[in-house]
């Protein structure tokens, strides 16, 4: 059996309401991550029937202690007050090897004092997406919280029409976000927010303790490792097309992981300013405005944090995250252009390749990938034929050929780095869907087979070929909102 312990609930007095899940009735083990269990060191036993109250809120692991999150927030830019774990329930820190912890938190786990107008429910369709978002940027190496279950239920919950219940078992390092900083500072509780700096850093940041002995100095270098940290999400997060979707400070994890997964997508189409989440009228949270909401949630962090810093420290921190997020996203995307060192015509060349992608309307992960087969010394690409408007692209190629032949890098070597870089498979929006759909039926095969093609996203293997095509013209105008 899995040991816990629970610092959270025992260093955090006031954090937290003490309380168990309301179990879904008739509840059962659908779907389970066999390497992440296999990385948490569960014996696959604990998976089978006998162990089924594990996996839904019924039975706990010896160490165990249930709480539920108080945080507060700004949503939608706006400042939402208190907030908290809604629908979730943190169970416990399991002790892994090497002293290291890992969160467990519960999905779906009915009521809690923070659930406001809501029901404490998750239904399956949002803990599928989750559970195979989560592991799709994990294998893209992108920071995330991890699903390890995913357990379901025959008792309806009611969106916009009855679904069936579910639960989802969440790992993580930490579930700590911006949030919980904002909630004791506008509580005018500043004791508070320095205990909650004081316990993150303690536990995910101890070298600081004996590195920087003067408090202040500390506080500086863990925030400025929090910028960083953000950045390079951000980096990421645009080098794969990815947009979130609800990107308030209550869903910023201070690791830099992402965390809580909603109206999330994948860019199909490259289009900017694509916006993912119905609800999301203004476009605050489109793709290409990312990098700049998670600068303006590291000001209201950093607002939190003025009393254990200067005014001058925090900026100063601040000052990093464009440095951070530029050097972090130049890296990503001269890789995914096949380039092995920097030149000043990279970013227009990258500009340029993005700006006819735009204008046609090219896929973004099919485009990357198919520039992964260019031969330097072809005066032709594959990816022409994907253009209608050759002499543009032509141009665009023949510079982008010229930077290429300055390297002196062999073909073979520059398609398989490129091509490490640039997924083939990633989740569209249309096979998430399908694999509800037949989850919902308790056939569990559209799950099964695309959370492996996830596992492997930069596999040539052809039996991805389908869930690597491009996606038919109703998968990419599927509306996804915050009640998934």
């Amino acid at each position: 059996m899995p040991q816990f312990e629970h610092h959270y609930a025992d260093q955090l007095p006031g954090f937290y309401t003490a309380l168990q899940p309301t179990p879904l009735k008739g509840a059962r083990l659908l779907y389970h991550s066999e390497s992440l269990a296999q990385e948490l060191g569960l014996d696959e036993s604990l998976f089978g029937a006998d162990h089924r109250e594990y996996w839904c809120g019924e039975k706990f692991f010896p160490g165990m202690l249930p709480v539920a999150q108080v945080y507060s927030g700004h949503q939608f830019g706006v400042w939402a007050g208190q907030l908290g774990d809604g629908r979730g329930i943190l169970l416990g820190e399991q002790v892994l090897p090497g002293g290291k912890r890992a969160d467990w938190h519960l999905k779906g786990a009915g009521l809690t004092p923070y659930s406001r107008m809501g029901d404490g429910r998750a239904v399956l369709r949002s803990v599928v997406r989750e559970f195979l978002a989560s592991e799709a940027l994990h294998h893209l190496s992108i920071p995330t919280t991890r699903a390890l279950t995913i357990a379901t239920s025959d008792e309806p919950v009611f969106r916009e029409q009855p679904e069936r219940g579910a639960m989802l078992i969440r790992v993580a390092e930490s579930h700590i976000r911006f949030g919980h900083f904002e909630h004791f500072y506008y509580r005018k509780q500043p004791e508070q927010v320095k205990q909650l700096a004081d316990y993150v850093i303690a536990h995910h940041w101890p070298e600081l303790l004996e590195s920087e002995p003067v408090e202040s100095s500390r506080y500086q270098r863990w925030f400025t490792e929090v910028v960083g940290r953000t950045a390079s999400l951000m980096a990421q997060w645009q080098s794969v097309g990815f947009a979130h979707g609800v990107m308030n400070t209550d869903n910023m994890s201070i690791l830099g992981l992402t965390i809580d997964y909603g109206p999330f997508g994948f860019l199909d189409d490259y289009q900017p300013g694509y916006i993912c989440n119905h609800s999301d009228h203004q476009g605050r949270y489109s793709y290409d405005n990312q990098p700049a909401v998670a600068y303006w949630n590291l000001h209201r962090l950093a607002q939190t944090l003025s009393g254990l810093m200067t005014t001058e420290q925090l900026q100063t921190a601040l000052g990093e995250y464009e440095p951070a997020l530029m050097k972090a996203y130049g890296t990503l995307m001269r890789g995914k252009l096949g380039f092995f060192t920097e030149n000043k015509l990279d970013n227009d060349l990258l500009t340029g390749l993005l700006s006819l992608m735009a204008k046609e309307g090219r896929d973004f992960t099919q485009t990357f990938r198919l520039l992964s087969q260019t031969e330097q010394q072809q005066a032709t690409s594959p990816l022409r034929d994907e253009f209608i408007d050759r002499a543009a692209f032509d141009s665009w190629y023949q510079a982008y050929r010229q930077r290429l032949l300055t390297e002196e890098v062999a073909d073979a070597t520059r398609q398989e780095a490129m091509k490490q870089r640039n997924p083939r498979i990633i989740l569209r929006n249309y096979l998430a869907q399908q694999a509800i759909e037949r989850a919902e039926k308790d056939d569990i095969s559209a799950l099964t087979q695309l959370h492996q093609a996830l596992r492997d996203p930069y596999s040539d293997a052809p039996q991805y070929d389908a869930m690597a095509a491009l996606p038919p013209d109703w998968g990419k105008h599927l509306e996804i909102s915050c009640s998934s």
